[in-house]
């Protein structure tokens, strides 16, 4: 006996009432079936989101920390005036060797800023002047940039240092008149 001779010898309302329960079934099958596939792509569009969002906020902090950086050499630069220049620094900051030299050298101009560099040498410095003294030019008042920095150890005593720097002042360019 299969399934079609079955059907057929129940009642009539036995029959629909079976025909009524398979559509109800395959109603929500479908129904299930598109529920599952909004669900799924509302967890992907969040997912991205989610990623979107990390990814911006990693962007706020670094803007944070670029506006701050910004913001505090523009602070050094306000602090510069026309006469100063790296020989007066190395002379404010007040740390002296055997024998000092600045020697000027030539500077660049970037981006709106002019760089007045020079060549440092300082003989007989202690490792705890020399530390000092970059300390004081790289994070003092005025924006200095120390590009090349050569210690050497003294033969006649171990414990001091001879120095060689070269750094640069960096000035506001000045502004353009119209």
């Amino acid at each position: 006996m299969n399934l079609k001779e079955m059907l057929d010898e129940l009642e009539p309302a036995t029959r629909l009432k079976i025909g009524y329960f398979i559509v109800a079934s395959l109603f929500v099958a479908i129904l299930y079936s598109a529920l599952h596939d909004r669900i799924r792509k509302l967890e992907n569009r969040r997912t991205s989101r989610e990623a979107a969002l990390t990814e911006m906020m990693l962007l706020k902090q670094r803007h944070l920390e670029a506006t701050a950086g910004a913001q505090k050499l523009s602070n050094r630069l306000s602090g510069v005036t026309a006469d100063d220049s790296p020989a007066k620094l190395i002379e404010e900051i007040g740390i002296k060797g055997k024998n000092s030299q600045v020697k000027t050298m030539k500077g660049e101009e970037r981006q709106g800023l002019i760089e007045e560099a020079a060549e440092v040498k300082i003989e007989g410095l202690t490792a705890n002047e020399t530390i000092n003294l970059l300390h004081r030019l790289e994070k003092g008042t005025k924006p200095v940039v120390i590009k090349r920095a050569n210690l050497k150890v003294r033969y006649d005593d171990p414990a001091k240092l001879d120095i060689s720097l070269n750094i640069a002042l960096l000035k506001p360019a000045p502004k353009e008149s119209k």
